[in-house]
């Protein structure tokens, strides 16, 4: 490792040569790589961080570019998958960072393959019930992990240590209902950057803490008026009696919460995932729909437009998962999923 690469950050004492090199020593799964995600992942790996796994489910969409700073319009032209978009621009970066790239939706059928030899989970998601999966898993295989979130210009975050901290569920016992999301309240670019950097700020600090405790309080930012409030959830932590980290509940890695079918947040889309992963042939599928409409493969996505059905995009994942554009209407996507793919 270059120190000389890193010197303006060593030379921050609480970081110094021994927290650099305990940040070269980390490996770190990054869970979403859209508009926090791609902040996030940016400054880790400027940071040098040892190892960065990247899942995310998504492709590059144009309306991304206004807050997801890793793409460009390359990528939305070809349809490129958030994670090798990113992992690609990422290397480019630092070639002394190891990133791994995963096209896939977190589940509770593989986050716990994900979250092993990992030191640290960063969240990148823009839903609760990934949130709550994670926060599962976390407590599951005791990883820290440290959790944001964003809406409009205002956002928090806080790190979840195992044992040492409040979890998610006691600060929420149950996932809330979703009053308002990115399509009715919107989310700018810069409150995303300030969400992103305290994130990686508190991973920094979980990092090369020595033998200091975690830092328990919750950052609560609104960048549209300037304000920033620190809410120590220490309290929660003595007085919750808290289902998940007092009492071992763990019902969305389970899978009894959560849905395989989902809208996505400000995309007017609808993912639809098959109860068995599958191995698709893509290039195959190509060209057997190539009569019913534009097809255009990757080596990760078949993108197609059908003919019968204007207005929609379909994005076919190798293990049969599709994300259908142009439609909010759960049903209305899978009857078009069964159409083309069976159910």
């Amino acid at each position: 490792m270059s120190f000389d690469r890193y010197r303006k950050q060593t030379l921050f004492a609480p970081i110094g040569q021994a927290g650099q090199e305990a940040i070269a020593s980390t490996r770190v799964l990054l869970v979403g790589c859209g508009a926090l995600g791609s902040v996030i992942a940016e400054s880790l790996t400027r940071a040098g961080i040892g190892l960065l796994k990247i899942v995310d489910r998504d492709f590059v969409d144009l309306s991304n570019l206004q807050r997801q700073v890793l793409f460009d319009e390359a990528d939305v032209a070809a349809h490129r998958p958030k994670a090798i978009a990113a992992a690609e621009r990422l290397g480019r970066i630092n070639t002394q960072v190891q990133i791994q790239p995963h096209v896939a939706d977190v589940t509770p059928d593989n986050i716990l393959s994900l979250v092993h030899g990992c030191d640290l989970i960063l969240d990148g998601t823009d839903n609760f019930e990934t949130r709550f999966l994670i926060n599962d898993a976390a407590l599951e295989t005791n990883t820290p992990w440290v959790s944001g979130g964003v809406l409009g210009a205002s956002g928090q975050v806080f790190l979840v240590v195992p044992g040492q901290t409040a979890c998610l569920r006691c600060l929420l016992a149950e996932q809330p209902p979703q009053t308002e999301t990115c399509d009715t309240a919107g989310v700018l670019g810069p409150a995303v950057n300030i969400i992103a950097s305290l994130q990686v700020m508190k991973a920094l600090q979980w990092i090369c803490r020595g033998d200091a405790p975690p830092n328990t309080k919750m950052t609560v930012v609104d960048a549209w008026e300037g304000s920033f409030q620190q809410i120590d959830l220490k309290p929660l932590k003595d007085q919750a009696n808290c289902p998940a980290c007092e009492h071992g509940e763990r019902s969305w890695l389970r899978g009894e919460r959560g849905n395989r079918s989902l809208i996505l947040c400000g995309r007017n889309a609808v993912q639809i995932s098959p109860a068995e992963p599958s191995s698709l042939d893509l290039q195959a599928l190509a060209e057997t729909w190539e009569p019913l409409g534009e097809t255009r493969p990757n080596p990760f996505l078949l993108w197609f437009q059908p003919r019968d059905f204007p207005g929609l995009e379909i994005h076919l994942f190798r293990d049969g998962r599709a994300i259908i554009k142009g439609t909010e209407d759960l049903a209305h996507a899978k009857s078009i999923y069964a159409r083309y793919l069976g159910n």
